[in-house]
């Protein structure tokens, strides 16, 4: 029965498949309308599947960085709309593709990567990667405010933004690395072949199916048309 209970985030391996399917026919098809098509419905997918803030997270860069470089490619080539559309598609796969990738937590994948008796070193590795974005994020945010409290001036400034902003960091970002792999080593994380036991597993639900199997015919639709 646990295959039929509702999840609110994608199986782990599932959401980077799908990531790397919207990417990878994203950019090879880019120049075709058809991949505008595509990606909107895939949009909506992944509104309709639980992804909904991580496609509003997205949705500002990529009307931001790609409406830039849009134009950019329209005026390049002589307004043509075509270079303009290829252009618009391929930084709207990207972005679209870091929607599913969101969604995935850190935790979630160290689960589904040890149920399936991946290495641990790639485990581990992927562990740390993904936990190590909102941690930059996080001590960004505080040196930023310790700067603000302190009156430190702008860090558009050289100086300032050495002295009060990029040495903290730094700083913290060191401490923070002697912490984690304290932490690594006093909950037993080994890089050998010493058994281990996933006491929270990861199982795939009818949605995740549902998902990954409306994505492909959605590929397998546009290819066709």
């Amino acid at each position: 029965m646990a295959f039929f209970r509702y999840k609110r985030n994608l199986y782990p391996l599932i959401a980077i498949a799908s990531a790397l399917i919207i990417m990878v026919f994203g950019l090879v098809m880019a120049r075709t309308v058809v991949c505008s098509y595509f990606l909107a419905g895939a949009f909506v997918w992944l509104f309709i599947f639980g992804c909904w803030k991580q496609c509003l997270k997205a949705l500002p860069l990529f009307i931001t960085v790609g409406g830039i470089f849009t134009l950019i490619a329209y005026y390049a080539a002589n307004n043509n709309l075509f270079a303009a559309l290829a252009m618009a598609n391929r930084f709207g796969a990207v972005f679209l593709a870091i929607a599913p990738g969101m969604s995935i937590q850190a935790v979630a994948m160290t689960r589904n990567l040890s149920q399936l008796h991946t290495p641990r070193a790639i485990t581990l590795g992927m562990l740390i990667t993904m936990s190590f974005v909102p941690v930059l994020r996080g001590e960004i945010k505080r040196v930023r405010e310790a700067m603000k409290t302190r009156g430190a001036g702008s860090i558009l400034n050289p100086k300032i933004f050495y002295r009060a902003f990029l040495i903290p960091l730094v700083t913290r970002l060191v401490d923070i690395s002697d912490t984690l792999s304290l932490s690594i080593e006093t909950r037993g994380f080994t890089l050998g072949k010493s058994k281990y036991t996933v006491y929270k597993r990861e199982v795939i639900n009818y949605m995740d199916v549902a998902y990954i199997l409306g994505l492909i015919a959605g590929v397998v639709l546009a290819v066709v048309l």
